[in-house]
């Protein structure tokens, strides 16, 4: 699934990928999706790393808006890079499936499922590009 992505894709999601890192060595396993989310923002926030949270997306059927909200990314980095935090047993398909539909729907071609319910997050992360 994964194809090349340019450079500046790669050192995005390893910035990522670290904050992540720190926010789960900090907290480690157990919370609630929403606290690593606001925690993970931190993180981003204080290494100058662009974001937006919670963005609202449509949905579009054959080429029709069908609803204004139909979803909501976690996390859209440097509108480059979707992030979708999740505090799982484990990941399963339906979470790479909805990374997909993400990407497809904004265009974007990288995406980050980071689960932070892992022992150890590198474990629980998927990388995902189109």
């Amino acid at each position: 699934m994964a194809r090349f992505t340019s450079g500046v894709h790669r050192l995005l999601t390893e910035r990522i990928i670290g904050a992540a890192i720190e926010v789960h060595r900090e907290l480690g396993p157990g919370l609630l999706e929403s606290a690593y989310e606001k925690c993970l923002c931190y993180e981003l926030r204080s290494s100058g790393i662009p974001f937006r949270s919670q963005v609202r997306l449509p949905l579009v059927y054959k080429g029709a808006t069908i609803d204004a909200f139909g979803y909501r990314l976690d996390l859209l980095i440097d509108d480059l890079v979707i992030v979708e935090v999740k505090a799982v047993d484990r990941l399963i398909m339906i979470h790479k499936a909805q990374m997909l539909t993400y990407l497809q729907q904004t265009g974007a071609r990288v995406g980050l499922v980071l689960n932070f319910n892992a022992a150890v997050l590198r474990d629980g992360i998927v990388r995902i590009s189109l």
